[in-house]
């Protein structure tokens, strides 16, 4: 399932939970999609962390 829809049909079962509330089956989707979407969050993040390169002043011989 992609992000989008993901989002979507989260969205879809706030809604609904808020309006008349949720059955037990769908309680259980709602948690199984949030935990989705956070594995998502943290993948794309802690990928997004291992581009960085730290680059380290240099001295230019001044000796600063």
């Amino acid at each position: 399932m992609d992000i989008d829809s993901l989002v979507q049909r989260i969205n879809e079962l706030a809604r609904k939970q808020k309006e008349s509330g949720l059955s037990k089956e769908e309680t259980e989707e709602r948690a199984k999609l949030r935990e989705q979407y956070l594995q998502n969050v943290r993948r794309n993040f802690k990928a997004q962390l291992e581009t960085i390169e730290w680059v380290e002043d240099q001295q230019d011989g001044k000796g600063k």
